[in-house]
This record gives C-alpha cells, structure tokens and sequence, in this order.
C-alpha cells in the first residue's frame, strides 16, 4: 500500500512519523504554517480553519473550510489542503507577493487586530468566495453602504456580492469586532478568470483512498469498500469509528482519548447516496449536513429549518447525520427533526441489511440497538412529508451552541382537523423521544387555540427533564409547552395572511 501522504499548498507531504491521532493543526504547526492557530481545539472559534478540497455539489470541486483541530491529519491521506499562508500568490523564493482578495479586504478594512483569528476567518471567507452558486444570488450594490459592510438592500444577512454570513458563524473574534469583518465579506467580488483556485473547481476532486496508517502500535484504517468496513469492524470490534471527527476529536483533544484502532467511514461510496423514491428520500449517513442541505435545497423543509441551526457552518462540512445519530446523545439536533418525520434508520454489518425506526433506535443514554460491527448505512425519510413542520432550537446563543431543548413538529391539519402529529424532543429525557401523549391530545382534534393550550399543558409534561448549567428543568418543561403555542401562533398567521 503507498504510503500516506497529503498536499498541503501545492506541495506533497508524507504524513510519516505523526502518530494516528495527530490533528491536522499539529500537523501542519509541525511544518511550520503557523498562520493554522488552536483557540479552543473543540471545533467552536474558527482559528484553526483551512480549506479542503471536497467532490462538489455544483462543480467537480468544492473548497470546504474545515476545523483542522479536529481532523486527524491520516483521515486527509491523498487530499488537498490550502492554509491562509496558500492564499497568497508568491514570487520565486516563496516571499508572498500578492495578497488574495480575501487578505487584501480583511486588510484595508481594518479587520484583524491582535490577529490570532485573523487566518481562520481569511480560510472561512475564502470557501464562501469560492462557492459556486454564490454569484447567482449577488445583486447590484445600492451604493456606497453595499460597499462598506452594511447589510444586503432586503436587510438579510447576505451581502450584494451574493456572500452568506454564515459561512463565517463557526470562526470567533474578540478584539477586532465583527463590523469590520462583515465589510471585508460584503466587498469581495468575484474570482477572477485566471485564479488559480477558482479553475481548480473545474477538476476532480482527489478521489479517496483505502488507507492503512499505522504507527506506534496505533491505527488509522479507511476501507475501500462497505463490505470491506463491516468486515474490519468484525474484525476489530474495538474500533472507533469516525466520519467527520467532530465528536472524536474533541474526545481526542480535551479529554486525552486514544484508539488501538480507528476506522473511517466519511469517504465510503455506498454511505454517500442521495435518492429519491416513490415513497422515501434516503441519505447516506456519511453525507455532511452542508452536503445535504445543498443538495436537497428545501425539498424536505423541516430538515432544511435544522440545517441553519445545527452547530457552525465549518462543523456541518464535516459532521455528517450517522455521526449524530451514531453518538446517541440526548442533546443532538439532528434526531428531534427525524422522529418528527418518521425516519429510520438502514444498519449494515457483515451479515446484510435490517430497517430500524429511529423511535426504536435509543434505548438508553448514549446506547441504542445498533450490534457491535453494525453501521449506519443510510437515514430514510417517508413521503408524503407532512405539510406543516417547525423546528425549534431554544440555546443560549442563536448559533453555535447546544440545546437547552429541541422541539420538531409535522402536523397534517385537513380542513381545520389535526388528522396526524408527530412531535420528536430532545434535551428532556436521557434519550431523544417522540412527544406521544401530546400527539395523541392533537390527532381528531380542530386546530384550535383551545386544542393547541390544552396539547401543550400536556406537552410541558412529557420527558423527564433535569436541571444542570445549561437549563433548569422547570424551564425545559416551560419551554416544550410554549414551542407548541409558538407553532400555532405561526400557522394562524400564516392563514390570516
């Protein structure tokens, strides 16, 4: 097997003598690209963001912005990287000569103080200046305050030049201020024709390759193959298996955890489906949530309500749904929105296929019935979707942060009647659940203001909810019975109008 290797920059690289765990960050720290700082090692400031090279959804390649404290540098083995140090044009003693775009904006705007997160939001910018369908949604300038930083002319949070904010919500700054940066995003224009990155999109991305990293009694394994990972994992059962890292590495970075074995699972192609069915959509588990987003763009809205507030841009281009799923974590978002939609799971092992409702998937905190060797395949969503969905996230921040409580609603209402609820919660027990007490005191009731009071009086009871730093459980329940109230508001509304 060819030893590991990645291109950082142009140049290639062994990836030899790193241990398996070691981060990107590290990696690249190692050799000397400085510009590629840890702020928190926990995927939430942004420092340490650079660009990778990923099979596009629009183009054959897409820049991605990825936290580089997070990934182990083996799960890049054949990739392309690109660090805020590549941006620049260079001469030939390798002096940068040019700034990119980005840097000059950043620069002339006044959008780097102390610098430290100065990188990060140069490579988080960048993969928003390179996205392919960005130019279709820029609008002409309505003078000089376009120009400046000011919002777009409709008061979103999209610039002129077609640049969404929220491809820069995962980076962090404490003393420059976000003025600055937001003019710096706002004033980029487009790249140009001769942009060496820009025509980069035009080719294929590096295809993924079988990997097989060992060193100091440790292993980084990606198999070729679906049937070659479910025989590794009998194999190895030990194994931890990853896709995007964005849980593992934390577990790798603040709590010192190491793996005899790792196995990766982002790059396999029968995990990275999209289909659509006479009677289901189904995602492949190794998909990101960017991934998905883009390309179902809107077609299932209650996923398309998640997305925005799932994490951080640079989390959900590497996050991916079996990993939130996989996980079991009560406070995930992802698995509210799923139980309100019916979905199940496909779990694959050595031994074939088997379709688990996601209602029957938990069965404790941080457990579930999927079998040692056993992954998930694919995340499948029943159609007809349910017309009336809503996704409410209430957390201490809009972005960026973990639920106090997730509440997912998808409702068929027929002629003033709730002929169907399914309510999918998380934050309130030790597994997330579906609302059933609530959704049976809706179904064969009017869509009224007296049947939705008297289904959230029985909402604030469902779960057992818990007091710890993030919310006190009177507030969960609190907030469970005014979710419901909010979603009726919203529909009267919406009629009226």
């Amino acid at each position: 097997m060819v030893a590991a290797r990645i291109t950082v920059n142009g140049k290639e690289a062994p990836i030899s003598p790193a241990a398996p765990h070691t981060t990107v960050l590290d990696f690249l720290r190692e050799r000397g690209l400085t510009g590629t700082k840890e702020g928190c090692a926990e995927g939430e400031c942004g420092a340490c963001s650079v660009l990778v090279a990923r099979p596009g959804v629009h183009r054959p390649t897409d820049w991605v912005a990825v936290n580089a404290c997070l990934v182990p540098v083996a799960a890049l083995d054949g990739q392309e990287v690109v660090t805020s140090e590549g941006l620049a044009t260079v001469d030939a003693s390798g002096t940068p000569a040019v700034l990119h775009p980005v840097q000059e904006e950043m620069a002339v705007r006044g959008g780097s103080q102390c610098g430290y997160c100065t990188p990060g939001f140069i490579c988080s910018m960048a993969s928003e200046y390179y996205r392919p369908d960005r130019c279709a949604n820029a609008g002409p300038a309505d003078g000089p305050g376009d120009s400046d930083g000011t919002n777009g002319s409709d008061g979103s949070e999209h610039g002129p030049n077609g640049f969404d904010l929220h491809a820069l919500s995962g980076n962090l700054c404490r003393c420059t201020g976000y003025r600055p940066i937001r003019d710096a995003a706002f004033a980029v224009g487009m790249p140009a024709e001769d942009d060496p990155l820009a025509r980069r999109r035009e080719q294929s991305a590096p295809p993924p390759v079988a990997t097989r990293y060992t060193q100091d009694d440790s292993a980084f394994l990606r198999p070729g193959t679906l049937a070659d990972a479910v025989r590794l994992l009998r194999e190895r059962p030990e194994a931890v298996v990853v896709a995007g890292s964005t849980d593992w590495g934390v577990e790798v970075n603040i709590r010192s955890r190491r793996a005899g074995c790792v196995v990766a699972v982002d790059r396999l192609p029968e995990l990275r489906t999209l289909h659509t069915g006479s009677d289901h959509i189904e995602i492949g588990a190794a998909q990101t949530l960017t991934e998905i987003e883009r390309r179902l763009d809107g077609a299932v809205p209650l996923l398309a309500e998640l997305f925005p507030q799932f994490a951080s841009r640079l989390i959900r281009n590497s996050a991916t749904l079996g990993g939130n799923l996989g996980t079991g974590s009560p406070i995930g978002d992802s698995p509210p929105v799923l139980l309100a939609l019916e979905a199940t799971l496909v779990l694959a092992d050595a031994d074939g296929e088997r379709e688990v409702p996601l209602s029957d998937y938990f069965t404790g905190y941080r457990q579930s019935v999927r079998r040692p060797g056993e992954l998930i395949r694919a995340v499948r969503v029943p159609l007809p979707l349910s017309p009336v969905t809503a996704f409410h996230k209430i957390a201490k921040r809009r972005f960026d942060d973990i639920s106090s409580v997730a509440v997912a609603f998808a409702l068929d209402i027929e002629d003033g009647t709730v002929r169907k609820a399914r309510i999918g919660l998380g934050g309130v027990a030790a597994t997330p659940v579906r609302a059933l007490a609530t959704e049976a005191a809706l179904e064969g009731r009017p869509w009224t203001a007296q049947t939705a009071e008297a289904a959230a009086r029985v909402l604030r009871t469902e779960g057992t909810p818990m007091d710890d730093h993030r919310a006190s459980a009177g507030y969960r329940s609190a907030m469970l019975g005014q979710s419901l109230l909010k979603l009726y508001a919203r529909t009267t509304e919406a009629v009226s109008s």
